[in-house]
């Protein structure tokens, strides 16, 4: 179990996107060393060392999922989205309070918790954790301190990877190898369910033909600053256009001054005004997405929307498991992308649908 080598080398056989290279290079092997060590003593004294298994078997019915070690909603989107291969499981998950929303309705998933007092009384047969970080073990040491479990990343930590192949891939692995890698490089895919009730209200509020401009972020190198020049290029192209602005409280301020600055635009304002699973059924029905890289942007993936994604730092292939995005990437910052350069993916992906039915 523990060996150091696994904190760099994929668990399965087969080859995904990954950074491994750049993280073995930029950071100092005692570093790596002594994050590694740190893990095994915190197993060691959990007495978890002897616990782990390396495949779901057909006797594991019932399966509690921790997913804990990464809160963002877009690394939760895309570290579970291997969930659709276990249909013939009971499956449970434990995740950060953030999360937990997002799969209240979820198909593959029957109940979602976020308090340790919940799961008390509760049987499995098997755990998935997410990693081996101290705040994933420690839960799984309190909660359920001598079932067995499989790792997800397991060791695997620092090294960026496409996250949707490598939760796929690994599910397959722990699986037995039950598809063959193109298999499932095919199916790999995020996935989001949406509530009836969500589909009925967000129908009720948005117009027949529209856009989606997803604003705001929380990293400066993925908040982009321009879309003001964007939106002024689109809508003296594309005529009585309809815009919806969507994102979180951090992209309030934006909307105001955008709408402020466009009051001939026909503009919906749903920033903050939504659930992300609603924001997510908006994008859904929209003509388009134009988006920088977060949660928004993997929630458009899980509902197969047509996708502009402004990117910096990770590439294309790390971030999606299929071409279904027109993809902008500056290996630095989002603002290094040029409108115009934006407008041409948005002219080609307007060319695929009648955007001039917004005139009548």
């Amino acid at each position: 179990m523990f060996d150091f080598s696994k904190t760099y080398t994929l668990p399965f056989k087969y080859k995904i996107p990954n950074y491994i290279d750049f993280h073995l290079k930029d950071i100092p092997k005692f570093k790596r060393f002594v994050k590694f060590l740190r893990r095994c003593v915190f197993i060691l004294v959990r007495r978890q060392k002897n616990l782990e298994v390396f495949s779901i078997l057909p006797k594991h019915k019932k399966i509690l999922w921790i997913n804990i070690s990464a809160p963002s909603l877009g690394d939760s989107l895309m570290d579970l989205s291997s969930r659709i291969m276990l249909t013939n499981k009971n499956i449970d998950l434990f995740t950060d309070i953030k999360n937990a929303h997002i799969y209240a309705d979820d198909n593959f998933f029957n109940n979602v918790y976020v308090n340790v007092s919940e799961l008390k009384n509760h049987h499995y047969d098997l755990v998935i954790l997410d990693s081996f970080s101290s705040r994933s073990m420690n839960i799984k040491s309190k909660l359920l301190p001598s079932l067995p479990f499989v790792g997800m990343f397991g060791f695997f930590n620092g090294p960026e990877v496409n996250r949707i192949l490598f939760s796929f891939h690994q599910m397959n692995h722990l699986l037995g190898y039950i598809k063959s890698e193109e298999e499932i490089n095919n199916i790999s895919t995020n996935t989001i369910t949406i509530s009836k009730k969500d589909t009925e209200l967000i129908k009720a509020i948005t117009p027949k033909i529209y856009i989606t401009i997803a604003i705001g972020g929380e990293w400066e190198y993925k908040i982009y600053g321009k879309w003001g020049d964007l939106i002024q290029k689109i809508t003296s192209n594309y005529k009585k256009i309809n815009i919806v602005l969507v994102g979180s409280k951090n992209a309030q301020n934006e909307s105001i001054e955008l709408i402020e600055r466009f009051n001939d635009v026909q503009f919906i304002d749903l920033v903050s005004k939504l659930s992300f699973n609603q924001t997510a059924e908006v994008i859904k029905h929209s003509q388009a997405l134009i988006c920088c890289d977060g949660g928004l942007m993997h929630a458009a993936s899980a509902v197969n929307a047509n996708i502009i994604s402004l990117l910096a730092r990770l590439a294309p292939e790390m971030l999606f498991a299929d071409d279904n995005a027109l993809c902008l990437f500056d290996e630095n910052d989002v603002n290094n992308i040029k409108v115009e350069d934006v407008l041409i993916k948005y002219d080609k992906l307007a060319s695929l649908f009648d955007i001039h039915l917004q005139d009548e």
